[in-house]
């Protein structure tokens, strides 16, 4: 996951066309009590709007050094105050302190293996209070996109190859004279197993961050969960 690092200096051009989901975190945060705690916080992009429009106070959480001195420097640009940490969302230590855990922007699917994923929802467990919520949002898998774009060269938002790897549940995308990043995608049954394991229950699962069902066109998965009172 510390391949971000080549990432952080076109992070917020990379990201651009991911908007949407900064109402739908704000919203979240504005009906949580306690810190707001982000992984995978990167520069800054969700959690400087949080603090800016709820005064909530929000703990971001990357393991990407070069990603959260960026998202120091936009804190200060922007004049707010974020505690951010480095470290990897897989030793998340909080214990019934938060009503509102996030990891927004897919970044759930770096985790490689089940058991990194199934550490992950563990420990966002252990950290929400009764009735706090876990929401987050990854790609669905769509077979006629990846037929489409594997092993070729795209220059939205920046040039970049693309290959799948599909007995790895893997997509490669590597920069153009810069460094790769891997993904591994998961299916809906998947999440719920997480779910399942780490003791949390679905609360709403959207087809996008407008609320819209979620159904067969849905290529977001948008999900809320929440620790049971």
């Amino acid at each position: 996951m510390s391949g971000y690092d080549g990432f952080a200096p076109i992070y917020e051009e990379w990201a651009s066309d991911m908007t949407d989901d900064v109402d739908f975190y704000v919203d979240l945060a504005r009906k949580a009590e306690g810190p707001v705690i982000e992984l995978a916080a990167g520069t800054g992009r969700i959690s400087i709007p949080i603090v800016e429009r709820t005064g909530k106070r929000v703990v971001g959480i990357d393991l990407s050094p070069a990603m959260l001195e960026r998202a120091r420097a936009n804190a200060a640009t922007a004049g707010v105050d974020l505690e951010l940490r480095e470290g990897d969302m897989r030793d998340l230590d909080y214990e019934d302190a938060s009503d509102l855990v996030i990891c927004p922007y897919r970044a759930l699917l770096h985790l490689p293996t089940w058991a990194d994923r199934r550490r992950v929802f563990e420990r966002v467990a252990r950290a929400l209070r009764p009735g706090g919520r876990f929401a987050w949002n990854a790609f669905v898998f769509d077979h006629r996109y990846a037929a489409q774009f594997d092993g070729t060269w795209q220059d939205d938002p920046r040039r970049h190859f693309t290959r799948y790897a599909p007995g790895d549940n893997r997509v490669d995308i590597t920069l153009e004279g810069g460094p790769t990043l891997a993904l591994w995608w998961i299916t809906r049954s998947e999440w719920e197993a997480l779910l399942d394991v780490a003791g949390l229950e679905t609360e709403a699962l959207y087809g996008w961050f407008d609320r819209r069902p979620f159904d067969d066109a849905s290529r977001e998965f948008v999900w809320v969960a929440r620790k049971p009172a």
